[in-house]
């Protein structure tokens, strides 16, 4: 039995509710673990979604970034469930436990008064108890003395009859004083013996019933919240499947031929590939002088062209676009090559539509509520609608003004590239090349009897020789004068003055470039539409 273990249910019913207080702890330090790590991830998702901007617009039609972005959503929705895991926690563990222990420390003072006030009376009763009992014995020996002096005085011959008689009441009065103090006791006593038997069986034994009930009621408590925390987790389990589902199936949706398509699409320029170079037979001028049995005494002056300068151009007239722009887009896109301007023009002109579409929608179901407005003055105003009837219309008509200048830049680049294909059809039946006439620098010579005096260049070996299997320029097919000043900083373009007159060794082939070469041998891409040119038989661009 525990009846004298009051003081040690003490302590473990406090070591009880320290043991609570701390678990409220923990729950309270996971929660706000929970809450910084759904925040961090939100913010980890806000760092990485792409930006309402056009630069993200071309890099999010990969599938590897629709991918990502699908990802950093189901992460965000992940997030989410933290924060329920957490809400849960807080509202059905750490508020529940708080609440508890607050009763709990309540209920634990007041069945530890009620023992103390059980145990002090029993004490005051044992002290009264305590008290009688000394009386009594007190009384007993003052009896016991007046006993003894009445006998003395009784037995002795020379004491006073009076003496004697006093000495008896005094007897009689201490015997009765012990007598009632006897009785006193007795009665003390059996209260004590019963206050004693009332604590010990039925006062302490509520009191340590219910400081049990209360620690029991502490540790059940504990395993609900125990099973509540568990719980929490749970419940968001299926929906965190869900969601690592989600991002296994954005992975799975990655596709690298379509990525590689949207590549080929959106680099594309719409130029067709170099075509071979022809063969180029210089020694029939040899055979022709020889066969005319004419020796030449006089070796003529040939231009020499320093391979340097006319290798370090070959390099740039391979590919015109082999660099982008560097200067910023502009709005008709007539940085692009025809093709590529003509596809973006017509997507923007598409979109425009498409917003157009929706202004008209809403303007049509501003009408009809303005309509039933009229008609049903209490269910609205009609004039609080013309404001943004009003602003509708306004953004119809920019967008219809917008749709109208794209397409006429769309009809520029169709009409230009229509144009230039005809104007090549029909250059191409009127021109003869006379390649047999042409000398090494590109020129033709105007005397059939000077053709054979005219000597092959020697090949002349490079650090180029590499990276080039034709050295030899190529045959000029007229010539053009710049109308416009070009300054040619792209690769593969070639700088011209206003009035400079050039060889025309490539024509236009419906892109809006020529291909040029100056008289210092230096040759690259001028703007067909900067030139004034002349396609003839012998030219010497002069």
């Amino acid at each position: 039995m525990l009846q004298d273990q009051f003081d040690n249910l003490e302590k473990h019913t406090q070591w009880g509710l320290d043991f609570l207080d701390k678990y409220a702890k923990f729950v309270k330090e996971r929660l706000e673990i929970e809450q910084n790590y759904a925040k961090q991830l939100r913010n980890l998702v806000k760092k990485f979604c792409p930006k309402r901007s056009s630069k993200e617009e071309e890099p999010s039609r990969f599938t590897s970034c629709m991918a990502f972005y699908n990802i950093l959503n189901e992460l965000n929705d992940y997030a989410g469930q933290r924060e329920v895991v957490a809400e849960e926690i807080g509202h059905r563990v750490y508020a529940e436990i708080m609440k508890y222990s607050y009763e709990l420390k309540a209920e634990r003072k007041s069945h530890l008064q009620e023992g103390r006030r059980a145990q002090q009376y029993l004490d005051i009763c044992l002290k009264q108890m305590d008290s009688s009992k000394k009386k009594f014995e007190r009384e007993c020996r003052e009896a016991e003395k007046a006993q003894q002096t009445f006998e003395r005085l009784d037995n002795d011959t020379n004491a006073t009859k009076s003496d004697v008689e006093k000495a008896k009441q005094q007897l009689n009065l201490r015997t009765h004083m012990a007598d009632e103090s006897k009785n006193e006791y007795a009665a003390q006593l059996q209260n004590y013996n019963a206050e004693q038997h009332k604590h010990f069986y039925i006062v302490i034994p509520q009191v340590y019933k219910h400081l049990q009930e209360m620690d029991e009621r502490r540790t059940v408590k504990l395993s609900e919240c125990y099973k509540g925390f568990a719980d929490a987790e749970r419940k968001v389990i299926p929906i965190i499947s869900k969601c690592l589902e989600g991002m296994v199936q954005a992975a799975k949706s990655v596709d690298e031929r379509r990525d590689s398509q949207i590549v080929v699409d959106c680099f594309k320029s719409g130029f067709e590939p170099p075509g071979d170079f022809p063969f180029e037979d210089y020694s029939q001028h040899i055979y022709r002088t020889v066969s005319d049995g004419t020796i030449s005494t006089t070796k003529p002056e040939v231009t020499r062209i320093d391979p340097k300068i006319t290798m370090g151009k070959a390099k740039g007239k391979l590919w015109l676009f082999g660099k982008k722009p560097k200067g910023p887009a502009l709005e008709d896109f007539s940085h692009l090559p025809p093709e590529q301007r003509r596809k973006k023009l017509q997507q923007r002109i598409d979109e425009l539509n498409r917003e157009l579409q929706k202004e008209i929608d809403q303007k049509e179901a501003l009408n009809k509520m303005k309509d039933v407005y009229e008609k049903s003055p209490q269910m609205g105003d009609p004039s609080s609608l013309q404001p943004k009837i009003a602003e509708t219309m306004s953004n119809i008509e920019k967008l219809r003004m917008e749709i109208q200048k794209n397409e006429a830049w769309l009809s520029e680049v169709e009409g230009k590239v229509a144009q230039r294909s005809e104007r090549r059809h029909s250059t191409e039946a009127n021109h003869l090349v006379a390649q047999g006439r042409e000398s090494p620098e590109g020129s033709y010579t105007e005397d059939a009897n000077q053709e054979g005096r005219i000597q092959p260049q020697p090949s002349i070996h490079t650090e180029f020789d590499d990276e080039f299997d034709d050295d030899d320029p190529l045959p000029a097919i007229g010539h053009c004068k710049a109308i416009y000043p070009f300054d040619g900083n792209n690769e593969g373009t070639l700088a011209m003055k206003e009035g400079e007159v050039m060889y025309i060794i490539e024509e236009d082939k419906g892109d809006g470039w020529t291909r040029a070469r100056k008289q210092n041998g230096e040759e690259g891409y001028v703007p067909t539409s900067y030139i004034d040119v002349t396609l003839e038989k012998n030219s010497k661009g002069s």
